[in-house]
């Protein structure tokens, strides 16, 4: 197996801001949530960057605004970004 300079990787969760995941059309969400999850099957750290997203981050603002404040939500799943994935069993 031949070393990477990159550790890790592997993760397929997808966050993005829930104004800019309102404004994507379903193909262009399932096209997002595809390339992280190949990517992430894969082993690689990255996702392709013929998926990136434009017009996600509001001009003017600093990274910092950016992560800071916005509501970041699983393209996927709708849920908070940060939020588990694994579905829970229910006890009976």
């Amino acid at each position: 197996m031949a070393k990477s300079k990159v550790k890790g990787g592997g993760t397929k969760k997808v966050c993005l801001p829930a104004s800019k995941v309102r404004s994507m059309s379903k193909a262009e969400r399932d096209k997002v949530v595809r390339a992280k999850r190949k990517a992430g099957s894969s082993g690689k750290y990255r996702r392709s960057k013929d998926s990136n997203v434009k017009g996600a981050r509001k001009p003017g603002a600093t990274l910092r605004d950016w992560f800071e404040k916005e509501n970041w939500i699983n393209v996927a799943t709708g849920q908070p970004c940060g939020a588990s994935s694994r579905k829970r069993k229910k006890k009976k």
